[in-house]
């Protein structure tokens, strides 16, 4: 008996020992490959290291644009026990102060995987990371962080979900931005967790270029802020800005209200969206008589003191009638223009024939593109001259049977009154990479010469009398010698015009006798006066006014659209005073203007200890000295001591630990 109960126990035990010896072999030796081959893919996968985006910085180094790492928020439902669902909602609910029934909701979903926070940034997102779940992972989301807001927006355009420049430069300068993305493999635990990356097998990812554009931040702000202050007092629909450099095509700003926020762009409509100063044309009216005048000057077929009768406001032309705003009976050809004269400008542009007058529209650069390098620009629409009527040319004379883009009329008037040529407008000033190596760098680019310096030595005279004595008069800037011309057009609705809804406009130029800037204001649909002389020019006189106290040291940049911030950032003793620089941003709810003297010297280095990265990088960029980074979070200690003279060729190391951070961070 006992030696049967023996025998069944040994004959178990060697069944047993030799079921565990052929499992053993099926694993390490027949399936062995096979095996490994699934538990490598489990375990080990690839990863996408993305590419930072380039930054962009205005024509002074102010930081427009810089990146962000957020992070994106999953669970696995298949792998996430329903005893934790309470417990996860409750952490989320507690994080991000939603109700716990609304992430109970997303749990209850079908889906395998999903979304419960998607680009979190790091200030809230580092309460999360404590979390350990199977179910529960997190993604890095770079996010392109637009600084100030609304503030040149659609000179800037936006980043969408797929980290792809949409609109402005970020669409037109996508490939030189992006970068090139990198790769890594990684191993991971059961949990999930990371716990090796091959060496071997990364390829770091390249950072995309930085952009450096034309535009002055201060300019665009005050453009922007008046064109705001000009549409709350005209009730207009919506208004645009302009300013350029007549002499080389850099533009300086370049506005459209109402605009939208690059950091939340999907909030607002296409009309926000879009650039109007390029993609929207519009028949100029009276400012197109600039244009006329320049032409006839060239061709010399009339004096500037010669009387044309101007048939006390109202003239028949081919049926059709020619009415002026203001009733004269004669005025000289100079005060045609000073006066805004349709009829006396009708008349005088019989002495050009249609070839040649088409020939100088067409130099000016209307009815083409003006080759910007920004995406969406239209050429307007100038008639062929085959399909010219016998009143073409008189109406286009005084700015109707032609449409043009602000941009277009802008660069134009630049040519009129900076000595007769014409230049491709720039917005970009130079490319740079990480290193700091330039790239390119963009040079003037001249177009052709449309008139003579002599023309437009006289042209720039009549220009200054339409401000001093004609209908600019509102566009007078005390102390300050300024030229320009009014403009007013009826909106075109159903293909009939519109005796209500106008086009107000006013482009000018200062100072009056070697031209640094010339400005463009139109607004759209005001209520009330209507005339480019009473409804733009004003905005043009306050938008020159405070770029002209710029150089006089009063102002600083006005407030832009970005939450109400004031950050000191220094409070040093420079030259036996204490200086402050506040650094000030607005919120969209908020347009209040804010003003601030800088006085810091530009040469010592600041204490950045204990300032996030975005600071101590801005900080940086206004004193123009280099920078690299060496970690992340608040800058723990800086490698040129605060205090000491700097040299600008030598680059200031900070080093940054994950300390406990406010605000956002730059990567």
């Amino acid at each position: 008996m006992n030696n049967s109960r023996v025998l069944l126990i040994l004959i178990v035990m060697v069944l047993s020992f030799g079921a565990l010896v052929y499992r053993l072999v099926n694993l390490q030796i027949i399936k062995s490959d096979e095996l490994s081959y699934f538990a490598k893919r489990q375990q080990t996968n690839s990863q996408t290291v993305k590419a930072e985006r380039g930054f962009i910085y205005d024509r002074n180094d102010v930081l427009l644009v810089y990146n962000r790492n957020d992070y994106s928020f999953y669970v696995d439902l298949r792998m996430l026990a329903k005893s934790e669902k309470a417990n996860l909602a409750g952490i989320f609910s507690k994080t991000f102060g939603k109700s716990k029934r609304y992430y109970l909701n997303l749990l209850k979903v079908n889906n395998k995987t999903i979304c419960l926070e998607k680009k979190v940034q790091f200030e809230k997102a580092v309460q999360l990371f404590e979390y350990k779940n199977p179910a529960f992972f997190y993604v890095e989301e770079p996010v392109s962080v637009f600084h100030y807001g609304s503030l040149a927006s659609h000179v800037l355009g936006y980043v969408d979900n797929d980290y792809k420049g949409v609109n402005g430069i970020s669409k037109s300068f996508d490939r030189t931005l992006k970068g090139k993305d990198g790769l890594r493999i990684v191993e991971r635990d059961a949990m999930g967790e990371i716990i090796s990356i091959s060496e071997t097998e990364t390829r770091p990812s390249i950072p995309g270029d930085d952009i450096y554009l034309t535009i002055d931040k201060r300019y665009q702000a005050i453009a922007e802020d008046e064109l705001r202050n000009g549409l709350k007092q005209s009730g207009g629909e919506s208004a645009t800005c302009i300013i350029m450099n007549p002499n080389n095509g850099e533009i300086f700003a370049m506005a459209n209200v109402g605009d939208y926020d690059p950091n939340y762009y999907w909030k607002f409509d296409d009309f926000n969206r879009k650039n109007r100063a390029i993609t929207d044309s519009y028949e100029p009216g009276s400012t197109f008589k600039a244009i006329t005048f320049a032409a006839l000057m060239e061709e010399k077929v009339c004096d500037e003191n010669e009387f044309v009768n101007t048939e006390n406001g109202v003239y028949k032309y081919k049926n059709h009638y020619i009415r002026d705003s203001h009733k004269y009976e004669w005025l000289t050809v100079r005060q045609v223009l000073e006066e805004s004269s349709n009829i006396g400008t009708a008349k005088l542009i019989q002495r050009l024939n249609d070839e040649k007058y088409y020939e100088y529209v067409r130099s000016f650069g209307f009815g083409t593109f003006t080759s910007i390098s920004l995406p969406g620009e239209v050429t307007g629409k100038l008639v062929d001259l085959s399909q010219w009527s016998d009143q073409t040319k008189t109406y286009m004379s005084f700015g109707y049977n032609i449409s043009v883009t602000p941009l277009q009329l802008t660069n134009a008037f630049c040519a009129i009154v900076n000595g007769g040529v014409l230049y491709q407008p720039q917005v970009v000033k130079r490319l740079v990479d990480k290193n700091g190596n330039v790239i390119s760098e963009t040079s003037p680019v001249i177009v052709r010469r449309v008139i003579s310096e002599k023309t437009s030595a006289k042209m720039r005279k009549f220009l200054r009398g339409a401000v001093e004595k004609g209908t600019g008069k509102q566009a007078r800037v005390d102390s300050i010698d300024v030229g320009g011309k009014t403009g007013t057009s009826k909106l075109v609705i159903d293909g009939k015009y519109s005796d209500s809804q106008y086009y107000s406009s006013f482009v000018g130029f200062y100072p009056a006798d070697r031209p640094e800037i010339v400005c463009y204001v139109m607004i759209t649909k005001p209520k009330g006066d209507y005339y480019g002389g009473l409804v733009s020019a004003p905005v043009f006189k306050n938008i020159i006014t405070r770029i002209h106290s710029l150089g006089k040291g009063k102002i600083e940049t006005p407030t832009t659209d970005l939450e109400i911030k004031t950050t000191q950032i220094q409070n040093e003793k420079t030259e036996g005073e204490i200086v402050q620089q506040n650094s000030h941003m607005v919120s969209s709810s908020d347009k209040t203007q804010n003003v601030f003297i800088s006085t810091y010297n530009q040469n010592v280095m600041p204490d950045l200890k204990g300032k996030t990265i975005k600071e101590a990088v801005l900080i940086l960029n206004e004193r123009g000295i280099r920078w690299k980074l060496a970690g992340t979070g608040v800058v723990v200690n800086q490698s040129i001591a605060p205090g000491e003279i700097v040299n600008k060729k030598i680059s200031c190391v900070l080093n940054c630990s994950q300390i406990k951070t406010t605000g956002a961070r730059i990567y």
